[in-house]
């Protein structure tokens, strides 16, 4: 047990572990919404698109400016992606490849002209989580309380629009409003953890806890804890792994790329649970779908049949 526990004495482990708890208290129950409105892509946008601001940040001054160069530029990406996808001549991916493109592109001239350029990509590409101060935890715990109380003001919202938009906006939302609630809510996520795991892994903790968490439950406030609790966990595991190779075995492992390594394990093991649960699922729609047998029929047999799961409804989805 002493083994489990023992790294984290270190005081540099004892704060990324802290910060990977922040983000996990962020992750979980955002994830969930990029989840149900299928934004992988633009939440993979975003961690690209604050890398310019990152760049800024960093040679303005260090690594105290990064997360004023991630906010701003997380900002600005997030108002222009929704402005843009409200443009019916351009679709909403092509709109968000050329953000993407155009920013990283920034992002890289400008971190090009400075004779450190491959370590310095290297730590802005996928972070220095060993290397948190207390006051960046505080900076982290600063964003995590703003998004926390955005999420919470807008959860309700944020769901209907999420699974009814026409609904929506008969009963009186501004659905442009809520979707740059949304945009700017993972651009936060992201300047929150930019630092920490990098503008590449922190795209596995906008996707990768929801995902897991779809696979055993149904309901967003059930899917919210799985994702933040498998995010420490994993966070947790990440780091154990890291000093263990590193210190015990001479094998070099970053902290982050493991962090998001047991994500992606997490979500191999729970497919064969989600196969499960599918299946029980389009059983029971079979039932309730097939109509009444005629006499001297196989009972619950119709011909041509296919079950389908339904979809949830909001009030279910929010319970």
């Amino acid at each position: 047990m002493g083994g489990m526990t023992a790294p984290f004495a270190a005081p540099f482990m004892s704060r990324a572990l802290v910060e990977v708890a922040l983000l996990a208290l962020v992750c979980g129950p955002v994830s969930v919404f990029v989840f149900v409105r299928r934004l992988s892509f633009v939440a993979d946008a975003l961690t690209h698109t604050v890398f310019p601001g990152v760049v800024v940040g960093y040679l303005v001054a260090g690594q105290d400016g990064i997360v004023g160069g991630a906010l701003v530029a997380g900002v600005v990406t997030g108002v222009a992606l929704t402005l843009l996808g409200r443009d019916s001549s351009m679709t909403d991916d092509a709109s968000t490849a050329v953000v993407l493109t155009a920013m990283f592109s920034i992002g890289v001239v400008l971190v090009s002209r400075r004779p450190s350029y491959t370590s310095d990509l290297t730590s802005l590409l996928f972070g220095r989580i060993l290397t948190v101060t207390p006051a960046q935890l505080a900076q982290t715990a600063a964003l995590a309380a703003v998004i926390l109380a955005l999420l919470g003001a807008g959860a309700r919202a944020l769901v209907f629009r999420a699974f009814d938009p026409a609904a929506a906006r008969a009963a009186g939302f501004r659905i442009t409003v809520l979707d740059l609630w949304l945009n700017l809510l993972v651009a936060l996520v992201v300047v929150a953890a930019v630092r920490a795991v990098g503008t590449v892994l922190v795209i596995a903790l906008l996707i990768v806890p929801a995902a897991v968490a779809r696979l055993v439950t149904d309901r967003l406030p059930a899917m919210a804890a799985v994702g933040t609790v498998l995010t420490f966990a994993a966070g947790y595991l990440g780091l154990l792994a890291s000093w263990t190779a590193s210190v015990d075995h001479g094998w070099r492992l970053t902290s982050a790329s493991a962090v998001v390594l047991f994500l992606v394990l997490a979500y191999l093991a729970a497919l064969p649970v989600g196969l499960v649960r599918r299946r029980r699922r389009w059983a029971a729609a079979a039932d309730r779908e097939a109509p009444s047998a005629p006499d001297g029929a196989c009972h619950g047999f119709t011909a041509g049949a296919q079950p389908r799961p339904a979809l949830p409804q909001v009030s279910e989805a929010v319970r």
